[in-house]
């Protein structure tokens, strides 16, 4: 690395979740061709970096597992160090604001580089998921949040991120061949990704069977379903064997790139409030999004996709949880099981014909 480049060299970090780290790309990549004479190192877990498709010439992308090799203080003081000695940065954006990143910025302040950390929020979101006398007004997206913490770091941005396949673009298709066959005359193809981290988020799965089974009947759509875990792998492949033109993903864990691959040549995606919403948001896939114990206005919509694709219930519970991981107040999740499969379908169909 060149001591002597001009402009600043400024150090990002976000380790997870996946969703989380995802949202940063549109608002990163904008801020590397805003500032085109800077530097930016955007650090996150080993396992995210494949999400960084066709970055900015001047944004570098590192992978640090903080769980293992940088452990702790000492941990958290050695990746500092080496970074440093590494990129010389002398500038450092949180937007993450966990325990390791505050530890981060309070070893960066002691060696005199400037420090912007993202404010997520929070007393508005206790506000908005509490439950009773919610306040339900709409919050800043953690896009939003993301942009205020550069800008406070003195970059600011204009929008200059269209998708990582560009507005219209798509990735080519050698690239998923092995995955499978070109789409036919006629031929639409769909995306289905029924699962979360949290049961909140999760539609009930015999409902989007039902989902799955309706839109194979249809025969002229192709269904990927995308999963990953033991249970995601079992649930998916049954179903798979179970309606014609459908696949699974699961079974061979493909990963974010070729995942994402693929979705680009999706005619629209279905996902729970997930990393898949994101995923797909970020090739400009539409995307018809379920939502139950968490709620749009928490900040977390995939980046462009439009409000009248979410699919959701006007209950006075809901939200209840930024994240869906808390105990249903009502104990029956009917949030979620109160969609009927024939709402989700009527979203899905404008796309499919």
């Amino acid at each position: 690395m060149n001591k002597e480049r001009k402009g600043h060299r400024v150090l990002v970090t976000r380790f997870s979740a996946i969703g989380d780290v995802a949202m940063t790309v549109p608002v990163l990549y904008s801020v590397c061709r805003t500032q085109p004479h800077d530097m930016f190192y955007m650090v996150t877990r080993p396992s995210m970096t494949p999400i960084f498709v066709n970055p900015p010439e001047n944004l570098v992308v590192i992978g640090a597992d903080v769980k293992t090799d940088y452990k702790g203080v000492g941990g958290m003081n050695r990746l500092l160090k080496e970074l440093r000695d590494q990129y010389y940065f002398d500038t450092y954006v949180d937007l993450h604001a966990v325990l390791r990143t505050y530890i981060l910025s309070a070893l960066c302040r002691l060696r005199g580089i400037k420090v912007s950390r993202i404010n997520k929020g929070r007393r508005g979101k206790r506000a908005l998921t509490r439950r009773n006398n919610k306040v339900m007004l709409p919050l800043l997206s953690s896009r939003a949040r993301y942009r205020e913490a550069f800008f406070r770091a003195g970059f600011p941005m204009t929008e200059k991120f269209e998708g990582v396949y560009g507005k219209d673009g798509r990735a080519p298709f050698d690239n998923i061949a092995e995955i499978t066959s070109p789409k036919q005359d006629g031929e639409k193809w769909l995306g289905i990704a029924p699962f979360a981290k949290h049961k909140g988020k999760i539609y009930p799965l015999p409902l989007m069977e039902q989902v799955v089974k309706e839109i194979s009947e249809l025969g002229h759509v192709r269904i990927f379903l995308f999963g990953g875990g033991d249970k995601e792998q079992a649930t998916l492949r049954q179903w798979a064997e179970k309606y014609p033109n459908t696949i699974s993903l699961a079974e061979k864990r493909w990963g974010f790139a070729r995942e994402m691959e693929l979705m680009s040549h999706l005619d629209v995606m279905l996902t729970m409030d997930s990393a898949n919403m994101h995923l797909a948001s970020l090739v400009n896939v539409p995307v018809v999004s379920i939502w139950g114990a968490t709620h749009p206005y928490c900040g977390f919509k995939g980046w462009r996709q439009k409000e009248d694709l979410t699919l959701q219930l006007p209950m006075p519970c809901r939200p209840c949880s930024t994240f869906g991981n808390k105990p249903c107040y009502r104990g029956d999740y009917l949030c979620l099981s109160g969609i009927p499969p024939s709402s989700v379908t009527a979203k899905l169909m404008p796309f499919l014909t």
